[in-house]
C-alpha cells in the first residue's frame, strides 16, 4: 500500500470512528453530568478524523506535524472519556472496549505517523 492509498484508508477509519463514537454518545443517560461527558467525547471523537484530513491538505511539513498532533492527543483525550464512562458505570468496560481498542490503535498510528515527520 502506498502513502496516498494509506492516508485515504486512514481518512475513512478515522471517520468511521467519528461515527461510532456518535452512536456511543447517544447511549449515555440524560443527565446534565452525562450531557457534558457526551459533549467533550463527540468533540474530540470527530476531531481525530477531521483533523486528519486537513494533515493531508497541510501547507507545509510544520502544519503537517502539528495537525498530526491535534489528532494524538483527539486520541487520547477519547481514551480517557471512555475510561471515565466506564468507572462511572454509564457503559460497561465491554460496552467501550471495541472503541477504546480503536482510539488506542489509532493514537498508536498518530504517534508513529508524528515520529516519522519529525
Amino acid at each position: 500500500m502506498d502513502n496516498k492509498e494509506f492516508s485515504r484508508e486512514l481518512e475513512k477509519r478515522a471517520r468511521k470512528f467519528a461515527v461510532q463514537i456518535i452512536i456511543l454518545s447517544a447511549k449515555l443517560p440524560n443527565t446534565p453530568e452525562a450531557r457534558v461527558i457526551r459533549t467533550q467525547i463527540t468533540k474530540a471523537g470527530s476531531s481525530i478524523g477531521a483533523n486528519y484530513r486537513e494533515a493531508n491538505r497541510a501547507r507545509s511539513k510544520a502544519d503537517f506535524r502539528n495537525k498530526i498532533r491535534i489528532c494524538e492527543g483527539e486520541a487520547n483525550e477519547t481514551q480517557f472519556w471512555l475510561e471515565v464512562i466506564a468507572d462511572v458505570g454509564w457503559l460497561s468496560s465491554e460496552e467501550v472496549k471495541s472503541d477504546y481498542e480503536e482510539s488506542s490503535e489509532l493514537l498508536a498510528l498518530f504517534t508513529s505517523i508524528g515520529k516519522g515527520a519529525s
